[in-house]
C-alpha cells in the first residue's frame, strides 16, 4: 500500500518543492494544521444554524451518490447560486420532509456558501488557499462550488469512488478540490480514501446536460482499482487537496462520532467553462476568485 506523505502548512500557503513532487506523482496533498480549529468550529456552528433556520416547506431533496435521483430535482439543479439543505436517503417522509431530527437527516449543504455566507467566505478566501491554488497551476483560480458534507454518527452515508472532473467540466480540465476536516476524520468514522497516481488514468464519466436532462456519460468503462485505494486520515484543520482526475471517495460513518467536512472546488478561469455543466450561475453572479472583489 502506497503511503501518502503528510505536510505541515507553509506560512504563506504556497506549496514547497516536495509538495509539488507529491502532487505530480500522487494527485493528492495532505496538509495538516492548514486552517485553525476556531475557524473549523465557526463553520460547524454556522452550518447547524443554516439547517435550523431552513424551512422544509421551501424545498428539499435527497442527495445520494449511490442512487443519484437528485439529478432530476430542481432543488439540486438550481442550487449553484444558493445555499440549500440536502437530506440523506431514508431520512424523509412521503411528503419529502425530514422524518428524523433535522440535524441527523442532513446529507450536505451546497453549493454557494463561499459567495453568499460571510463565515464561509472568510475561510474560503484565505490568502494561503489562494497561494496554494496558484502554486498548483491554476493561473486564474475561480471558486465554483462549496459543500458541507455532514456524515452524522452511525448514519453518515457513503460517497462512492469518483473523479471531480466528472462533475465540473472545463476545457482543458482544471478542477481542483480542497477538502477541509472540520472534525477529526479517520477510518472509523468515514475518512476520505484515494487511489494514489490514479489522476494519470482516463476520465471515466462525464455528468452534463443533454437535451435538457442531466446524464452520466461513460467515457471509459475501465473500473477504478479500488484495491489500490488508501485511507487519508485527517485531524481537524487538515486540508486534503485533490486533483480533478484523482479517484476518491469515503466509506459510511458507522461510528458514534460525527465527521463533518467542508469541500471547496476551484477551476482555472483561463479554461473554458463547459456550457453543459450542471452547475449554473445567472449573469449577475459570475464565479469569483480568491480576492474580496473576485
Amino acid at each position: 500500500m502506497t503511503a501518502i506523505p503528510r505536510f505541515a502548512a507553509t506560512a504563506d500557503g504556497a506549496p514547497t518543492p516536495a509538495m509539488l513532487e507529491t502532487w505530480d506523482r500522487d494527485g493528492v496533498l495532505v496538509i495538516e494544521n492548514a486552517v485553525p480549529a476556531a475557524a473549523c468550529d465557526a463553520l460547524i456552528e454556522r452550518s447547524r444554524a443554516i439547517v435550523e433556520a431552513w424551512d422544509p416547506a421551501e424545498g428539499a431533496a435527497v442527495f445520494s451518490t449511490t442512487a443519484p435521483r437528485h439529478a432530476a430535482d430542481r432543488w439540486f439543479r438550481e442550487s449553484g447560486d444558493k445555499v440549500r439543505v440536502f437530506l440523506k436517503a431514508g431520512a424523509v417522509d412521503a411528503g419529502g420532509r425530514p422524518s428524523s431530527p433535522r440535524l441527523d437527516a442532513v446529507n450536505k449543504l451546497g453549493h454557494a456558501m463561499h459567495d453568499l455566507d460571510p463565515v464561509f467566505e472568510r475561510v474560503s478566501r484565505r490568502p494561503q488557499l489562494a497561494a496554494l491554488a496558484r502554486g498548483l497551476g491554476l493561473a486564474d483560480p475561480l471558486l465554483v462550488q462549496s459543500m458541507v458534507i455532514w456524515k452524522p454518527p452511525a448514519v453518515g452515508g457513503e460517497v462512492t469512488c469518483h473523479q471531480d472532473a466528472t462533475f465540473l467540466v472545463t476545457e482543458p480540465e482544471s478542477a481542483v478540490g480542497f477538502w477541509l476536516a472540520l472534525e477529526d476524520a479517520d477510518a472509523g468514522n468515514g475518512c476520505l480514501f484515494a487511489i494514489p497516481g490514479g489522476h494519470r488514468g482516463p476520465l471515466r464519466q462525464l455528468f452534463h446536460e443533454v437535451d435538457g436532462a442531466l446524464v452520466t456519460e461513460t467515457l471509459d468503462p475501465t473500473p477504478f482499482d479500488v484495491a489500490a485505494a488508501v485511507p487519508l486520515p485527517a485531524p481537524k484543520g487538515t486540508l486534503v487537496v485533490l486533483h480533478g482526475r484523482l479517484p476518491h471517495g469515503s466509506a459510511p460513518n458507522t461510528s458514534n462520532r460525527s465527521r463533518m467536512a467542508y469541500t471547496l472546488h476551484a477551476v482555472d478561469g483561463a479554461a473554458r467553462w463547459h456550457p453543459g455543466n450542471w452547475l449554473r450561475r445567472p449573469p449577475g453572479m459570475p464565479f469569483r476568485g480568491f480576492g474580496p472583489g473576485g
